[in-house]
């Protein structure tokens, strides 16, 4: 009898660690979707930053800061310009998913300042061995260090200005 009393406080316990896994196991179970990705205004020079890819490369690598955005899927898409060492600019915006080490392109800018829809804008592994690889920086350096997701905007632009030269 002594022990029924014992028994009746425990059960809240044991029902909240029993609530508590039920939780765990939904929020795991739920599948990732992105949210519609909107294409920003193209890029501005005032707004870019130049960061470091490696002294591999003789190109400038640079993002627009106005671009920069956590969406609730926690993708960080950003616009980024690539000027060769010839002359040629490239411009783009995509998208990268910390937790998988992943990287989209939405859409390629025009010297025009238009935007064009990537054709094949699926969601491609990051080659993190590359020292030539720009999404290497940015996912180590800036958008994901020690693989954790920036939570804002301002957090992935203080971050890049302070790897500026």
């Amino acid at each position: 009898m002594k022990i029924l009393p014992v028994l009746l406080l425990c059960l809240p316990f044991a029902a909240h660690a029993e609530w508590g896994q039920f939780d765990h196991e939904f929020e795991q179970d739920k599948p990732w979707t992105e949210v519609a990705a909107q294409l920003p205004p193209y890029p501005k020079a005032e707004n870019l930053v130049e960061f470091n890819v490696s002294s591999a490369t003789r190109n400038r690598h640079f993002v627009d800061t106005a671009s920069i955005s956590v969406g609730e899927d926690k993708v960080v898409r950003y616009s980024v310009v690539i000027e060769a060492a010839g002359g040629a600019r490239n411009v783009s915006f995509e998208g990268m998913r910390c937790e998988t080490r992943e990287r989209r392109l939405y859409a390629y800018g025009h010297p025009d300042g238009t935007w064009s829809k990537a054709r094949s804008a699926g969601w491609e592994p990051i080659k993190l061995r590359s020292l030539l690889s720009y999404h290497k920086a940015l996912f180590e350096d800036h958008f994901c260090p020690s693989g954790i997701n920036v939570q804002t905007a301002g957090e992935a632009v203080r971050s890049l200005r302070r790897g500026a030269r």
